[in-house]
């Protein structure tokens, strides 16, 4: 019956009186739990049940406390984001043994470490990575996912030939890998080496070869020039490798390397074939566009570009000179003399053959008989050979890679506009020696050599005009304005949403927490002390009570007291027609107020 009876109670009888007698706050408070707010749940009635949170959350002082701790909060944490270390980079791209033992000697050392880049590489104070590099350095760290030539250090007595290659061939490898590395963009690296076997015979020798993967870091790519770079220091490093053969191809599996294409020629060769007919173009459009107006003038180039590579000896020889002109080489004179011989003299015999006797000087010697006859000579001849220096021209010709053979250049001139009799502009075409000047220039332009089978083919013709394709639709069908509303919309669907966020859930949370303060009731206006003050006032005549009202209308007071004199009429009257309908209810009601006055 309790329970029966305090649910017939209304809510709106409890809230509106609490102020009033006791006789008739008890009809309506006699419910368990019921606040003089008339809110039991929220934070209002949170703030109700417990002491002093109320009077708190009506302080006025309490944003100000608010805002003072987070202030402190704010500096505490912007103190202690200072006075963190800042850590720096000690290593990355470690492998997994790598990062293992350096955590662990990290740990061993009582050096703070983190992790960066999703456990790429590990961070240590800055103040700190110099050093700790220098005592994991001494401890072998990192070991590298790569040997070197230090791998030759440790050779065992006894290895085989083949092992000592395959061996050699791996610090190769290891040594053009670190050397990759070491380029700013790349990551990692990985060299693989094909070393064919040395062969005595010259036909069956190969070229070794050599392939590269690359793994670059996000957003960083490897120019032509890089590229060109790691392709010889490649070929460079392995005894008769061309840089021909030699690859690279990046983490993406794309190949960095230049290759021919189906007409023979390299990127490069084609860049330089676009450049020189873009450079040719661009003389041809210079100087035609200031005569008929931009856009009134075509041209196309098309180069013919020789890229063999030419060396050529040749000697030749010119017609022989007169002596006075001609320089000596060589001169050479011989001369002979043939005498007669003359007749026998001495003894003939025996004696002519004996040696001569020992001479004997007489101290007076007689005259001797006079000598015969002169021999004369028989025959006389002189010789004489002169050699000449040769008209000879010895010329060397090597001839340069990226030589143009041929262009050929086809230009399209608009008609021009041109006033008739009747003074209206039409289009005319142009006259015949306006048409030559025209391609005179070209050839100017171009550079144009008959030798070398240049040709130029100028025409005069009309241009049709580019019908433009959003001409008949209407405006709010123009991309512009489809652009324009899809911002206007972008930006009204965020205010929007910011105001759905305020008014649900930020305003609500405000009211909540900071609820207005309750007014005082004026002195002027008596208070309630029971259901005889209540009658007293509401017996009052009704000019008395217009005359209390106009003497303070501007008093908000009278206005709250007057309708909540209302709201006590109402639920009096409900409790009335409650009494006549059961009038247990009421009998149990009475009985609780006088078991809780006792």
């Amino acid at each position: 019956m309790d329970s029966q009876a305090n649910s017939l109670i209304n809510p709106d009888a409890r809230s509106s009186l609490a102020g009033a007698p006791p006789q008739a706050a008890a009809a309506a408070g006699a419910l368990p739990g019921a606040a003089a707010g008339g809110a039991d749940f929220g934070l209002g009635g949170f703030a109700e049940r417990i002491p002093g949170l109320a009077r708190m959350r009506t302080n006025p002082r309490l944003p100000l406390l608010i805002g003072a701790a987070l202030a402190i909060a704010a500096i505490v944490a912007i103190v202690l984001w200072s006075r963190a270390p800042d850590y720096r980079v000690l290593y990355s791209n470690l492998s997994d043994r790598d990062g293992g033992a350096i955590i662990t000697a990290l740990q061993q050392a009582n050096v703070p470490y983190k992790f960066a880049d999703a456990g790429g590489a590990i961070l240590v104070p800055a103040n700190q990575v110099h050093e700790t590099r220098l005592k994991l350095a001494a401890m072998g760290l990192p070991k590298g996912g790569s040997v070197g030539f230090e791998l030759m250090d440790n050779q065992k007595f006894g290895i085989s030939q083949f092992a000592e290659q395959v061996n050699y061939q791996r610090a190769l490898e290891g040594e053009l890998q670190r050397t990759v590395e070491s380029i700013n963009a790349v990551r990692a690296a990985r060299v693989h080496l094909a070393i064919p076997k040395p062969s005595v015979f010259v036909r069956d020798r190969e070229a070794p070869s050599a392939s590269v993967l690359v793994d670059l870091y996000p957003g960083r790519v490897l120019d032509e020039g890089q590229v060109l770079a790691v392709t010889r220091m490649v070929s460079s490093s392995v005894p008769d490798m061309p840089a021909k053969n030699v690859t690279i191809v990046d983490q993406d599996g794309n190949l960095l390397t230049q290759t021919a294409s189906a007409t023979g020629l390299d990127a490069s060769q084609l860049k330089y074939v676009q450049q020189i007919e873009r450079n040719t173009q661009k003389r041809i459009d210079a100087i035609l566009a200031p005569i008929f107006g931009a856009g009134n003038a075509r041209a196309q180039v098309s180069a013919d570009v020789d890229f063999s590579k030419i060396e050529q000896t040749s000697e030749s020889y010119g017609p022989n000179g007169t002596p006075q002109q001609s320089a000596i080489r060589s001169q050479q004179t011989s001369t002979a003399t043939e005498l007669a011989q003359s007749g026998a003299s001495g003894v003939p015999g025996a004696l002519s053959n004996t040696p001569p006797q020992p001479a004997s000087a007489p101290i007076v010697a007689s005259n001797g008989q006079p000598a015969g006859p002169a021999a004369t000579p028989v025959s006389d001849r002189k010789d004489s050979t002169t050699n000449y220096e040769l008209d000879k021209t010895v010329r060397h010709v090597e001839q340069s890679m990226g030589t143009i053979k041929r262009l050929s250049v086809a230009v399209v001139v608009n008609y021009q506009p041109a006033a008739d009799a009747k003074g209206r502009v039409t289009m005319q075409p142009l006259a015949a020696d306006k048409l030559a000047q025209v391609q005179q220039l070209v050839k100017d332009a171009m550079g144009y050599d008959e030798k070398r089978g240049d040709s130029v083919n100028v025409v005069n013709s009309a241009f049709s005009a580019a019908a433009d394709p959003f001409a008949n639709l209407p405006w709010w069908r123009q991309p512009d304005m489809i652009e324009l509303g899809k911002d206007i919309a972008k930006w009204l669907g965020v205010a929007a949403a910011a105001a759905a966020l305020y008014f649900m859930f930020v305003r609500p949370a405000l009211r909540r927490a900071f609820p207005p303060p309750a007014q005082p009731v004026a002195a002027a206006v008596p208070a309630l002390d029971g259901p005889d003050d209540a009658l007293a006032l509401d017996g009052l005549p009704s000019p008395d009570k217009k005359q209390l009202v106009e003497e303070d209308e501007e008093h908000p007071a009278l206005l709250a007291f007057e309708s909540e004199k209302n709201r006590y009429e109402r639920n009096l009257d409900y409790a009335r027609t409650i009494a006549r309908q059961d009038p247990k209810i009421v009998a149990t009601v009475v009985k609780n107020w006088v078991s809780d006055e006792r």
